[in-house]
């Protein structure tokens, strides 16, 4: 039973992430930073940033490239996290 029950949750993670895909397939999924500086330009032409960054990348693809390890890491301390403390708890138990 619990093999259906994490087989169920995958298909729906997966589902979940797919649909805003296809339902709007073609639009342009830009970054909240991009959408920020528009409007507070919008509402303020004169606003000066507060700092400059020291780094940009190269290129949009590194760009993603270390959002990706960023997000993997992330989800592997997350992940050795939720591992350890159900290690710990079944120890515990037993």
């Amino acid at each position: 039973m619990k093999k259906h029950e994490n087989l169920i949750l995958i298909l729906l993670v997966v589902a979940i992430a797919a649909f805003p895909l296809i339902w709007k397939a073609g639009a342009e999924f830009g970054g909240a930073d991009d959408q920020v500086k528009d409007v507070v330009a919008e509402i303020n032409p004169e606003y000066k940033p507060w700092f400059k960054s020291i780094w940009s990348p190269p290129s949009a693809e590194v760009e993603s490239f270390l959002f990706a390890v960023q997000a993997a890491l992330g989800a592997g301390v997350i992940g050795y996290w939720i591992g350890y403390q159900r290690g710990r708890r079944s120890t515990r138990a037993a």
